[in-house]
């Protein structure tokens, strides 16, 4: 069994694979202030919950974009599992040819995307990460990952005009009845679901437009069912991407 996990800005994503079957998936706050012993307590429980043990787990791996956490969690990742876990970033073997400017920016998060679509479905596609970001990753018909575009997140924006204005308030995330809403709460929920699913929509379309071809596009991401369902273009939704690309690095890397 591997032990996965990616840690991301809002979230981090805990997942036990055995072979390609999904054994189970959580999703954790992200949050800093966390000692290594406190996420090793969350770990351990997590793994008590689905009736699992961590001597179970023959190897684990990281994939991180806060690098202030990285050390914390494979510390807590060591305790529970008594395995040093591999990070994801230069050097480890992924099998995604990266043509941008500089592979070495590429987020780990991204790398276990495409990995795991890839392996599931058939290029040229777009992978949708819908987290503290909403990102899009472009792979051509070689499996070539070519690049993609960077945009705030749902929650983000949200906090974003909150934070940003005295009269509006915190709501909660889901969709109103109708696009124009009558009041100040309707109007924040249509804005902040109708108008990313739009967004969404537009930006497939503009790739789709560069790449002179129709796509498929694959969502992932905490908030992918949040605001997909609300899209007029196709998407599969996969939850479970990053933690399966993930899996399949680690076997990639498997000494």
């Amino acid at each position: 069994m591997i032990f996965a996990v990616d840690m991301g800005n809002s979230n981090i994503v805990l997942g036990c694979l055995e072979g390609k079957e999904l054994v189970f998936e959580e999703r954790l706050a992200t949050n800093m202030g966390k000692t290594s012993l406190e996420y090793a307590i969350i770990f351990k429980n997590l793994f008590d919950l689905y009736g699992k043990t961590p001597t179970e787990v023959e190897g684990c791996i990281i994939s991180s974009v806060v690098p202030q956490l990285t050390d914390t969690i494979a510390d807590a990742v060591r305790k529970v599992c008594g395995k040093q876990a591999l990070i994801v970033g230069p050097g480890i073997k992924n099998g995604i040819n990266i043509i941008i400017d500089n592979p070495a920016q590429l987020g780990a998060d991204l790398i276990a995307g495409a990995v795991a679509a890839l392996d599931e479905y058939e290029p040229p596609f777009i992978i949708i990460d819908l987290g503290t970001a909403t990102t899009f990753s472009y792979i051509n018909e070689k499996k070539q990952f070519k690049g993609g575009a960077i945009m705030p997140g749902v929650v983000t924006a949200l906090n974003s005009l909150v934070s940003g204005t005295s009269q509006l308030i915190r709501i909660s995330l889901e969709a109103p009845k109708k696009v124009i809403g009558s009041n100040t709460i309707d109007s924040m929920k249509s804005g902040i679901i109708y108008g990313n699913a739009a967004m969404i929509d537009g930006m497939i379309e503009r790739i789709e437009e560069e790449m002179g071809k129709e796509l498929l596009t694959i969502a992932t991401g905490g908030l992918a069912k949040l605001v997909v369902p609300y899209c007029k273009k196709k998407i599969v939704v996969d939850d479970s991407l990053l933690i399966k690309g993930l899996g399949l690095i680690y076997e990639k890397n498997r000494i």
